[in-house]
C-alpha cells in the first residue's frame, strides 16, 4: 500500500504503477525460493510457481559441471532460475522459451552473464550439434493455461518422451518433473531422484548418461536448512523405477510388528522413491502394516537417521509413543477429555477418516494439546497418541 501511494504521489503512469506493484508482490513471493536474488529479478505469476528453488537449482548446476558439460541448452527456461544457476557456476547457457514475454524476462534476469543467451524459440527445434550443446535441461510445464495440474506426462509442454528422445543426440539430459509422477512408464536408464527441502517434496529429477554417475536407479535427496546451514542425506537403490509394487515399495520386504516405544515417519522423498525399506533398516525398526509408511522401534533411532547431533539431514520425523488404542470416536473423546486436551494435531495414513471431521466430533475442551496418529496396525484401525521428538 505504501508503494502504491508513493507511486501515485510521484505522478507515475497508472499502468506502470500497476506493473511495479505486480512485480513487488511477485518478488515477495519468490523470496521463499530465490532469497535475496529475487529483489533484482523480474517475474511472471507462472514463472514464480514453476521456478526451481535456488538451493536445488545450484545442485542441478553442480551435477552438469561434475559431468564435464560445458554448454547447457535450457529448453524451457521460464524466468531463468535454473539458467542463472548454470551460468553462476561458469557454464555456457542457451536458454529458450516459447513465450515472448517470458523469454524477455529471462534475458533481463540473465543480463549479468554474457555467457548466457536467451531466445524466444521452441527448444525442441534447436540443432544441438550446431549449437555445440553438450548438456540438455528441461522443466516442462505441468499446468494448463487455466492453472489445472497435468498428470499425464504425455500432455506436458513439451511432452516428456520428446525430451527423453534428445539423449540420442546429447547423452547428458536432465528433466525436472513433479514429485507425484507415477513410476510406471519412467525410463529405466535414468536415475530418478526425488528431492525434499525441509520436509516438503519439491521435485523429481530424471538424469541420464553422465548426469547419473552412479548409474540408473532411484534415489531420495533430503535437504534441511534449519539454523542457517544446509544438511543433506541421500538414499539410493539400483533397482529402477517401475520395478516394484505399488504402495511404500521396497527392494526387500521389511519386518512388520506391533507398535514399539517410538514411531517414525519417513521423509516424503524417501516414500516417493520407494525407499522405505532402507529407512526401516537404518532405524532398526519394523512397519506397523506392510502397506503403510510408518516405522516403529523399541529404542530411539540412530543419530545418522534421525538427525539428532548429526551433520546429515534426518530421513524420518520421530515421535515417542504414549498410548495405543483401537480407533473409536467415543473412546478417543473420553480419553482426551480425561486429560484436558483442547487442541490436537492429527496425522493419518491408511484410513478414510478426515482430520477436520474427527476434530469436530471430538468437541475438544481443555488447556493441553496432543498429537494423534490414525493408521492401520496389522490391518486394524488404531490410534497412536504420540509426542514429537527433538531434532
Amino acid at each position: 500500500m505504501a508503494l502504491a501511494m508513493r507511486l501515485r504521489d510521484d505522478g507515475v503512469d497508472p499502468d506502470l504503477a500497476a506493473a511495479a506493484m505486480t512485480q513487488s508482490r511477485l518478488r515477495a513471493k519468490a523470496r521463499a525460493k530465490l532469497g535475496d536474488f529475487a529483489d533484482a529479478m523480474l517475474f511472471t505469476p507462472d514463472g514464480v510457481e514453476q521456478a526451481t528453488r535456488l538451493l536445488v537449482a545450484a545442485l542441478h548446476a553442480r551435477r552438469y559441471l561434475a559431468a564435464g558439460v560445458t554448454k547447457v541448452a535450457d529448453l524451457t527456461s521460464g524466468i531463468g532460475a535454473d539458467a542463472l544457476a548454470f551460468a553462476g557456476v561458469g557454464l555456457q547457457v542457451l536458454a529458450t522459451d516459447i513465450d515472448e514475454v517470458t523469454a524477455a524476462i529471462a534475458a533481463s534476469n540473465l543480463r549479468a552473464f554474457p555467457e548466457a543467451e536467451v531466445r524466444c524459440a521452441d527448444g525442441l527445434a534447436l540443432d544441438l550439434r550446431a549449437e555445440a550443446v553438450d548438456g540438455v535441461y528441461a522443466d516442462p510445464a505441468r499446468r494448463t493455461r487455466g492453472g489445472q495440474r497435468i498428470f499425464d506426462p504425455g500432455a506436458y509442454a513439451p511432452p516428456l518422451d520428446a525430451v527423453w528422445a534428445l539423449r540420442e543426440q546429447v547423452p547428458a539430459v536432465g528433466v525436472k518433473v513433479g514429485p507425484g509422477i507415477p513410476h510406471q512408464g519412467l525410463p529405466a536408464d535414468a536415475e530418478t531422484q526425488w528431492v525434499s527441502v525441509d520436509g516438503d517434496v519439491v521435485e523429481a529429477g530424471l538424469w541420464f548418461g553422465p548426469l547419473a554417475p552412479d548409474g540408473p536407479g532411484r534415489s531420495a535427496l533430503v535437504l534441511h536448512t534449519a539454523g542457517g546451514t544446509t544438511r543433506s542425506r541421500t538414499l539410493r537403490s539400483a533397482v529402477p523405477v517401475g520395478a516394484h509394487a505399488a504402495g511404500p515399495a521396497y527392494d526387500e520386504a521389511p519386518p512388520v510388528g506391533k507398535p514399539g516405544a517410538y514411531l517414525y515417519e519417513p521423509d516424503g522423498a524417501v516414500i516417493r522413491a520407494g525407499l522405505v525399506g532402507q529407512a526401516v533398516t537404518e532405524l532398526g525398526g519394523r512397519l506397523l502394516d506392510p502397506t503403510i509408511a510408518y516405522v516403529t522401534t523399541d529404542a530411539p533411532g540412530p543419530s545418522a537417521a534421525v538427525g539428532t547431533g548429526s551433520i546429515e539431514a534426518p530421513i524420518a520425523t520421530g515421535y515417542r509413543v504414549l498410548d495405543v488404542m483401537p480407533f473409536g470416536v467415543k473412546r478417543l473423546k473420553a480419553y482426551l477429555r480425561e486429560r484436558g486436551v483442547g487442541r490436537v494435531t492429527i496425522k493419518k495414513r491408511g484410513t478414510a477418516v478426515t482430520p477436520e471431521a474427527l476434530r469436530a466430533q471430538l468437541s475438544l475442551k481443555g488447556p493441553t494439546e496432543a498429537t494423534l496418529v490414525l493408521t492401520r496396525v496389522a490391518g486394524s484401525q488404531q490410534v497412536l497418541v504420540v509426542e514429537p521428538l527433538p531434532r
